[in-house]
Order: C-alpha cells, then structure tokens, then sequence
C-alpha cells in the first residue's frame, strides 16, 4: 500500500511521462487488461488517459478494477489522466526506489 509522501514522489516522476494507455468508449476489455499489465511491466510507472469517461466517479470506479485485476496502484489522478504504478518483481528489472521516510 503506498503512502501520501510515496504517491506524491510518483506523481512527481510520472510528471513527464506521456500516457501509454488510452481508455476509449469500451471501457474496462481484455486487451486494456493486457496492455495495462505489459505497461506496468516494462516501465512500473504509467498513465492511463480517459477519453470518453469525464465523470470522476465513473474513472475512480473503473482504476479501482484496472487497480484490482492487475496489482496495480493508483498514485492519483489529474483531470483525466491517471497514474498507476507497480513494483517489478524481479530486483534486478526495478527502475524506481520508492523513499521510505
């Protein structure tokens, strides 16, 4: 579970970062899951652009399943770009070290 000063560092990082995943009308689909999932893995930290979804609740509810079905964490959200990001198993393949304190 990341902390408010964990998050706030990603934000941070992400704050370059272009979206690498783009949600259209479809919604929550298998290939999304997919493409989400070899995101994470290349890169530990993305962006998720909403581009039919405006409603805050509506985007909260669909990064809470995309959080859920791929062991991702969300970061924050900003206007309609999400930051999610997941911790590569494998050591060696880590790019970013989360501060403790």
């Amino acid at each position: 579970m990341l902390k408010g000063f964990q998050k706030k560092y990603l934000r941070g990082l992400a704050h370059d970062v272009k979206p690498v995943v783009t949600l259209g009308q479809r919604g929550i689909t298998e290939t999304l899951l997919l493409s989400v999932n070899d995101a994470l893995n290349t890169h530990e930290l993305i962006k998720i652009k909403f581009n039919d979804f405006k409603e805050k609740a509506q985007k909260e509810e669909i990064m809470a399943v995309i959080c859920q079905k791929t062991g991702g964490e969300m970061a924050g959200m900003i206007g309609h770009v999400a930051i999610l990001y997941r911790r590569h198993p494998d050591p060696e393949k880590r790019k970013i070290s989360l501060p403790e304190k």
